[in-house]
C-alpha cells in the first residue's frame, strides 16, 4: 500500500488561540480555514515548511477530553494520546515551546528508542506533543 500521513487533528476550544500559538511556536502556516454553518464546526489547515500539517477544529458545545498530564497516563486511554515531530536541536526547541507558554511534562533526555533523545510539553489547551531528536534528523 502507498500511502502517507497527511494531518493530524487536534479538537480545540479556542480556534483563534490555539492558531495563534500553532503559527507562532512551529512556524506554521495557513493553508485554508473552513466553516461548515450545519453543525457550526470550523477549522485551519496550517502546514510546516517541512510538509506536515496539523488541523485544528472547534466546535461550539464542545467539552474537555482526554488532557492526560504525561504520557504514561495518556495510555491509560485508548485513542488519539499526543503527536510527534522531530527536529535536529531538542534543546532550544523544547526552551522555546515552554517560553511560549507550552507546559512542561518531561524535559530532554534519552528516549526508549537507542540513539535518540526526546521531550515532551502541553500546549496552552493540554495536548500532548512529543519532541524527538534523532542522531541524524531526515527532512522530507
Amino acid at each position: 500500500m502507498d500511502a502517507r500521513l497527511d494531518h493530524v487533528g487536534v479538537n480545540v476550544r479556542d480556534l483563534s488561540a490555539q492558531l495563534a500559538w500553532y503559527q507562532t511556536v512551529f512556524g506554521l502556516k495557513t493553508v485554508f480555514e473552513f466553516h461548515l454553518d450545519h453543525t457550526g464546526l470550523a477549522g485551519v489547515v496550517l502546514e510546516h515548511p517541512h510538509g506536515w500539517r496539523l488541523e485544528l477544529l472547534a466546535r461550539p458545545g464542545s467539552a474537555p477530553g482526554l488532557r492526560a498530564p504525561d504520557p504514561m497516563t495518556a495510555v491509560l486511554t485508548e485513542g488519539y494520546g499526543h503527536f510527534a515531530v522531530t527536529t535536529p536541536e531538542l534543546d532550544p526547541v523544547y526552551a522555546a515551546l515552554v517560553a511560549h507558554g507550552a507546559g512542561e511534562v518531561l524535559a530532554p533526555g534519552p528516549s526508549p528508542e537507542p540513539g535518540v533523545r526526546m521531550a515532551w510539553v502541553r500546549d496552552p489547551e493540554g495536548n500532548l506533543i512529543e519532541l524527538i531528536e534523532r542522531g541524524t534528523t531526515v527532512n522530507p
